[in-house]
């Protein structure tokens, strides 16, 4: 296939960024019905967690989850392991381990040779079997988009489950890697990312979160999400929802990709960016004098993000050790929970 396009131009946005308006999908899944009274289902859409859980007889749960995106890189093995590590990340989120994934997959038939194709499914392949599991099955289609991802079952005892709305007032708050995703991707997109750039954004974007059952297994770590497509406004906000809380965030204590800031500053924000604050910027209170490039970081989607984790205060210290002891070097503390109403104020 002659001037075969690049990945990245074929798809209208990439990664996380690509995720539905979060004001919209509050309103879909609003009207929505509740899951129902089923007695099994510890998690279900009430929370706007990561997964779904349900209880076996035995006080083992099931987790399920599926996530799939289209492309924000032009190598078709980094795609596919970008897309893997971040579907498998919802099951760790849990406070769970991962037993096997099937494939999503639909490309658009006619733009996209078969042998490229392979390369996306080779790259979730290579993730999953770092990760430990099988690629089972799958699903797929003609689209006219690409798009791949996985959905991925998982397992964890009762009392492992770690949702995003159990935060208690005066926990610490970590984050286990540096934002800025959505950042590089914008510039990836435009071909103004250099190369020692490109291999930082693959290195935190394949790192996968397999830290998260060891953290699910500390009685003092409260609850765990994943930082995706809404940020870590976005994604904090539904930390103080999900507890009814206020999440104080320290700016200047954010972990940062290297060339994150400048690149903002340059211009390279993402249209996600805009959505996200337009979604919830009213229930986030800001410093007057907290630089507009700051607030483009804290709405910037992350694809296959870090963890966001509550804990004690007292064992904060020794947890963030753990965290950066486990492969996680950007991991920071950056915030705490108060009494207040579910809001985010911001600090630095």
């Amino acid at each position: 296939m002659p001037d075969a396009p690049r990945l990245s131009s074929l798809a209208h946005g990439g990664g996380c960024g690509c995720k539905l308006d979060p004001a919209i999908l509050r309103q879909l899944l609003a009207a929505q019905p509740a899951a129902g009274p089923f007695e099994r289902l510890l998690v279900g859409n009430e929370t706007s967690d990561d997964a779904a859980v349900w209880e076996l007889d035995d006080g083992t749960c099931v987790i399920a989850t599926t996530d799939f995106f289209t492309p924000m890189v032009d190598d078709p093995v980094d795609f596919g392991r970008i897309a893997a590590t971040n579907a498998i990340s919802d099951v760790y989120a849990m406070g769970g381990r991962p037993i096997l994934a099937l494939a999503i997959l639909g490309m658009p038939l006619g733009k996209i040779e078969p042998a490229v194709v392979a390369r996306i499914l080779q790259g979730g392949a290579e993730i999953c079997a770092e990760a430990g599991i099988p690629v089972a099955g799958g699903h797929s289609i003609d689209a006219p988009e690409p798009i791949y991802g996985l959905a991925v079952i998982g397992t964890c005892r009762r009392e492992a489950v770690r949702r995003n709305a159990d935060a208690l007032a005066g926990d610490a708050v970590i984050l286990t890697k540096a934002l800025g995703v959505g950042v590089y991707s914008a510039a990836i997109k435009r071909e103004a990312l250099d190369e020692a750039g490109y291999r930082d954004f693959v290195a935190t974007t394949t790192l996968l979160n397999r830290i998260g059952p060891e953290l699910a297994a500390e009685p003092a770590v409260h609850a765990l999400t994943d930082v995706t497509g809404f940020g870590i406004l976005g994604h904090g906000l539904e930390l103080a929802r999900g507890a009814g809380l206020t999440l104080v965030l320290d700016a200047d204590a954010l972990p940062l990709l290297p060339r994150a800031a400048a690149l903002v500053q340059d211009g390279f924000v993402t249209g996600a960016s805009h959505r996200n604050w337009s979604a919830f910027g009213a229930e986030v209170d800001l410093p007057a004098d907290l630089p507009d490039w700051r607030r483009h970081l804290m709405t910037d989607p992350q694809t296959s993000g870090g963890l966001l984790v509550t804990c004690a205060a007292d064992r904060a210290d020794a947890i963030l050790d753990r965290i950066r002891q486990g492969g996680y070097p950007a991991a920071a503390r950056i915030g705490r929970m108060e009494v207040g109403p579910a809001r985010i104020r911001v600090g630095g």
